[in-house]
């Protein structure tokens, strides 16, 4: 079983990663939320119940079988963004990760650096021996960032997602521990 109920804050050299704090984050959060780039690449529908965003990320310092941080922006600090690891199976000691940068943190190296942080944290920190993502294929920013850090190509779910009339298919990838400490060494 996994713990991951103590969130940490891990300091990169562009941004900080740490527990949510509703009271200061949520105006960024909803810009995030809100964003027509977002709700495209991540195949969410455009809309939501305040409250219950509210909610749900003021219960994120809470869960002891996920990982969800804030991506703060060291130059204005200023949530960006969030990073996730989810969706535990103890069977293959695996776990989902994904990643969301909204407009304010775009196209300076953001994404990479949270995603790099996060992936060290999670393999120094726990035994998983992998952790799973999938992305668009009409998102081939992300698909970059990912194969920089070291995922690698595992699937595809074809026709995953109906998107202006047209079926996109979704890339599921994988990152092993082993695979992980080679690019280290």
């Amino acid at each position: 079983m996994i713990n991951l109920r103590k969130k940490p804050t891990i300091l990169g050299e562009k941004i900080i990663l740490r527990p949510f704090k509703i009271e200061e984050d949520f105006p960024s959060l909803e810009e995030c939320l809100q964003d027509p780039e977002i709700i495209k690449l991540t195949g969410s529908t455009p809309g939501y119940n305040r409250e219950e965003v509210w909610d749900w990320y003021n219960t994120r310092n809470e869960q002891s079988d996920r990982l969800d941080l804030a991506i703060v922006d060291k130059a204005t600090n200023r949530l960006v963004g969030e990073v996730v690891a989810n969706l535990y199976e103890e069977k293959k000691s695996s776990m989902n990760f994904r990643i969301l940068i909204g407009p304010g943190g775009r196209n300076r190296g953001l994404g990479t650096e949270a995603t790099q942080l996060t992936v060290d944290y999670l393999f120094t920190h726990t035994d998983l021996e992998q952790l799973t993502l999938s992305v668009f294929a009409f998102n081939p920013r992300a698909k970059t960032v990912y194969e920089k850090v070291g995922f690698e190509f595992d699937s595809v779910d074809e026709n995953d997602l109906e998107y202006e009339g047209e079926w996109i298919d979704s890339i599921n990838m994988k990152l092993t521990r082993d695979t992980w400490k080679i690019a280290k060494s």
